[in-house]
């Protein structure tokens, strides 16, 4: 059975080597910003850097892996129904939506919500680093700029990842509006055992 994030919230929990995480857009067009640490050693963690190095690509689908600070592997994606993510961008914060959207109130964002959230396991925030955009559509033109679009997921898309070691996870429901079409819904995530 799915677990629910919220609109606009996040969670954190552990997972074991060998299982799956699979993580559901049940309304469609609605990005999941996903983090994680080594469970015995929280000074490895996910790393934008190594990963695009390593797949040397920018884009990740099925086959992909995630790598950490000491270049091992993370998470594998092992079956993916979007094919469109990003890895390249922070988690949205406080700071965002004052950059991004001055008019709004200044929400937590992805930043804040996987702040409270890692913090159940002792982890301080200022290690969370860039987040692996699960469904977030990021376009980059000939001249380099990056534009932030709609994401590609539709209703019950998913993406699966498979844990290549003991993880504590963080994952969300994005709180940013170019993200997400300006609209907020929640993700479904399920922790699965191999078949």
């Amino acid at each position: 059975m799915s677990e629910v994030i919220p609109p606009r919230s996040g969670v954190a929990f552990e997972m074991k080597a060998g299982q799956l995480l699979k993580v559901i857009d049940p309304h469609g067009e609605q990005v999941s910003d996903l983090y994680c640490f080594n469970q015995h050693d929280f000074k490895e963690y996910l790393s934008s850097g190594r990963s695009l190095d390593y797949n040397e690509s920018l884009q990740f689908r099925t086959g992909s892996k995630l790598y950490s600070n000491f270049s091992n592997v993370m998470f594998e994606i092992t079956e993916d129904k979007v094919q469109s993510h990003d890895f390249l961008l922070t988690p949205c914060s406080k700071d965002t939506f004052r950059h991004f959207y001055p008019e709004e109130e200044a929400v937590p964002g992805c930043y804040g919500n996987l702040a409270r959230a890692f913090a159940d396991f002792g982890i301080p925030e200022h290690v969370i680093g860039t987040t692996f955009n699960t469904f977030m559509h990021v376009d980059i033109d000939s001249s380099g700029r990056i534009r932030v679009l709609p994401p590609k997921s539709k209703a019950g898309d998913y993406t699966i990842f498979t844990a290549k070691m003991d993880l504590i996870v963080g994952l969300t429901a994005c709180s940013a509006g170019q993200s997400n079409n300006f609209k907020y819904k929640p993700i479904h995530y399920e922790v699965l055992e191999p078949k």
